[in-house]
């Protein structure tokens, strides 16, 4: 099992990068988060990787946190979920928000990732609930008032116009440089973020 890769990054594209490991170029599959936490062409990166074997090939997902690995295998263990799937709704949501989300059985947020439907974010909850919060992160644990304000700060963002994405970059940059905000303050400086 390849567990992780140490080199050069080679190309780098928003679902993959190559790395060069001693001479040989790695082609490893990414979510966004990844993508956006990894460094730039010519440098050097350190990734954790899964492997997965299928009949006819052998594919590797990279993830730039351990975290995110821990969660993307809890992930393929649900019935349904396979490695592309994981791996698009790990770039749907950020790594705290989706343990969160699954920790409180919010099934609308998870609906809301492209390529999950109702079964689907059904099974996830049911499967993963008690699984998913021993999954350490180095950010602080799950707390449904937090959550709360975010997800609303989100769909208030979002009724304003702004992208789902979009929005929620923005309410984390307000989040990480004040996480003590109100509601409506947390509006306004996710606002000003996307000004």
């Amino acid at each position: 099992m390849i567990a992780k890769l140490s080199g050069k990054i080679l190309e780098k594209k928003p679902t993959e990068i190559i790395i060069d490991v001693n001479g040989v170029g790695c082609q490893v599959f990414i979510s966004f988060n990844t993508f956006e936490d990894i460094p730039e062409v010519g440098e050097k990166a350190e990734i954790f990787t899964y492997l997965s074997v299928k009949e006819n090939s052998l594919t590797l997902f990279g993830f730039s946190t351990l975290a995110e690995k821990l969660i993307f295998e809890k992930l393929i263990s649900v019935n349904g979920v396979g490695p592309k799937l994981a791996q698009g709704i790990l770039s749907g949501i950020q790594t705290t928000e989706l343990i969160e989300a699954i920790a409180l059985g919010d099934k609308s947020r998870l609906v809301a990732i492209p390529g999950v439907g109702r079964k689907t974010a059904e099974r996830l909850v049911i499967e993963l609930k008690d699984k998913i919060e021993t999954v350490e992160t180095s950010t602080t644990p799950v707390h449904s008032e937090t959550y709360k304000i975010k997800e609303d700060a989100i769909n208030a963002l979002i009724a304003l116009g702004y992208n789902r994405k979009s929005a929620e970059i923005s309410v984390k940059k307000a989040l990480d440089s004040n996480p003590g905000l109100s509601l409506e303050e947390l509006i306004k400086s996710a606002l000003s973020n996307l000004i």
